[in-house]
């Protein structure tokens, strides 16, 4: 897996879609390969247990809580570690720019990056985060979600309760995955019934 070194791979796409799931694997396939791997979760996320990354299908890998890039940077310092593996990575605080010249700096270094996250809030705005990296991968996947209501390939997280607030950390009970079609007609009647 050598040609994977100095190599961003993102994953991305909506909820339920299993960005986290090939995060998990891509990392554990490292792991096997002899690599010394590293896990990170924003510590915004606050699902499941604050020292793994887990997915919807209750499958985990141990992790690293992380405020910021700067937490990562500060472990590959210190640090023997060729894998770095960073999940919602759309929770990260910080500045844009420095989330991005840190990824490049441990990049320089012939590390692997590994992302995982949304492409888009529950309004189907871009997080910037996300939307920067993706050009920037050298490996990324798109991945879809099946839509609740139609089975196609779903597009966005759409929040089922009425908090407008951008951030609602949540799972099934809040979000569920909309192809673009069935989003934009619930919206449509959503926006007819406030009028």
């Amino acid at each position: 897996m050598h040609q994977y070194k100095g190599r961003l791979i993102v994953h991305t796409g909506s909820m339920f879609s299993g960005k986290t799931s090939s995060l998990e694997k891509d990392i554990k396939r490292f792991k096997i390969a002899g690599y010394n791997t590293v896990a990170f979760k924003p510590t915004l996320d606050t699902r499941y247990n604050k020292d793994t990354i887990t997915t919807h299908d209750n499958t985990m890998i141990e992790a690293l809580p992380c405020p910021s890039i700067e937490t990562v940077l500060e472990y590959v310092a210190h640090h023997d570690v060729d894998v770095i593996g960073i999940d919602e990575v759309q929770f990260l605080e910080g500045e844009l720019t420095d989330i991005l010249n840190a990824v490049d700096h441990i990049l320089k270094l012939k590390k692997t990056v590994v992302v995982a996250g949304l492409d888009m809030d529950f309004e189907g705005n871009p997080f910037a985060i996300v939307k920067e990296l993706m050009p920037r991968a050298d490996y990324l996947t798109k991945h879809h979600a099946v839509c609740t209501c139609c089975g196609a390939d779903a597009w966005v997280s759409h929040r089922k309760s009425a908090d407008k607030s951008r951030i609602v950390i949540g799972a099934a009970e809040e979000y569920e995955p909309l192809c673009r079609n069935c989003y934009n007609e619930l919206i449509d009647k959503e926006t007819n019934n406030s009028l």
